[in-house]
């Protein structure tokens, strides 16, 4: 019912006072025809600076008393719904229209706000999701945006090791619990993070199903797991299992979840697994997914984990070790002590 779907509904609305300098602000300033006459952002650094060709304020209600403005743009991330909220009070109080993003103030969970823009006779409108088209295209859809994270940025203090493969169901789950074991049998303080339901043998320390969440999300779920293991267990060395592959033929869904997993992790190196002869995967290989992975983010790919568990009893680990010259180890049969090994070895000399 308010949901904006299209730029003239926009247009109609001119000139506008836009809340938040960031990517948000600066694409709906963009948009053809819209005339912007002021920024306002909560981050001192920006007060009285110019943004795409207007001041920057810290006040909303300032604004207003120097501008013409008849309507303001509220353009916030997920995670800003409380500033959200008392701009659009502020806004809709002084008699102005407002456009708000789904992102940090969906309409349908602010009936009194509605209530409060038709009392001040004024407009108040979404930009939505647009999941109707999803609905139309399928025939079904998520009831509202599945976004629902803050996003923020955080820097690790202990090493990351991202455990990737070439297809699902080529052994992550179990190569990352090993390299956990392996370390901590060596005296080192290790966590594992698992990104799967099924994520639950030892030394598993948190696990969760990446593939429920918005791969807009993911990053910020990893990374936040990161920073509240680190707080809770002060680990020497963290390893986080990745989801299906970056290359995998066939079935390119989950794709975006195994790339949202690496990009969180941010990891200082990588294991890649494979499994030859997979009976129901379709990988296209080492060498695509270790280009991908490193394409990606500036990690390094420094051990194969190997699933042998379909090929004949002529085929060893150690074949791999020649053809893509990197230490390779069947960690069902013969544990993770080889590419722990390199692991320890490329942090040491990547100080």
């Amino acid at each position: 019912m308010y949901s904006i779907v299209s730029v003239e509904e926009l247009q109609g609305l001119n000139p506008f006072i836009v809340i938040g300098c960031g990517g948000g602000g600066e694409k709906f300033s963009n948009l053809e025809g819209i005339e912007t006459v002021g920024f306002v952002d909560d981050d001192n650094n920006k007060h009285g600076k110019t943004f795409c060709g207007s001041n920057v304020s810290g006040s909303l209600l300032e604004t207003i008393k120097n501008t013409d403005a008849k309507s303001v743009a509220i353009m916030l991330p997920i995670g800003a719904e409380g500033s959200a909220l008392r701009y659009a009070v502020q806004a809709i109080g002084s008699g102005k229209n407002v456009v708000s993003s789904f992102r940090s103030l969906p309409l349908n969970d602010n009936v009194s706000l509605l209530k409060f823009a038709n009392e001040k006779d004024v407009k108040i409108k979404e930009i939505s999701p647009r999941l109707d088209v999803i609905d139309n295209i399928f025939g079904i859809a998520p009831e509202k945006c599945c976004e629902t994270l803050p996003k923020f940025s955080y820097t690790p203090k202990t090493p990351i090791v991202f455990v990737g493969g070439t297809s699902q169901e080529c052994g992550k789950r179990t190569t990352t619990r090993l390299l956990g074991k392996e370390a901590n049998d060596r005296g080192l303080n290790s966590v594992v993070i698992s990104t799967d339901e099924m994520g639950l043998e030892h030394p598993s320390d948190l696990n969760f199903r990446a593939g429920s969440l918005s791969v807009m999300d993911i990053p910020s779920a990893i990374l936040g797991s990161i920073r509240y293991l680190e707080e809770k267990k002060n680990p020497d060395i963290i390893f986080v299992e990745g989801q299906s592959s970056l290359t995998e033929k066939g079935n390119p869904h989950p794709r975006g979840l195994s790339a949202s997993i690496l990009i969180g992790a941010a990891p200082d190196a990588t294991i890649v697994c494979h499994r030859p002869n997979h009976p129901y995967r379709d990988p296209r290989g080492i060498n695509e997914e270790i280009t991908a992975i490193e394409a990606i983010e500036p990690t390094k790919v420094i051990g194969l984990s190997i699933n042998l568990r379909n090929t004949d009893s002529s085929v060893k680990s150690t074949d791999f070790e020649s053809e893509y010259n990197l230490p390779s180890e069947d960690v069902y049969n013969e544990g993770a002590s080889k590419l722990l090994d390199s692991i320890l070895k490329y942090l040491e000399e990547n100080k």
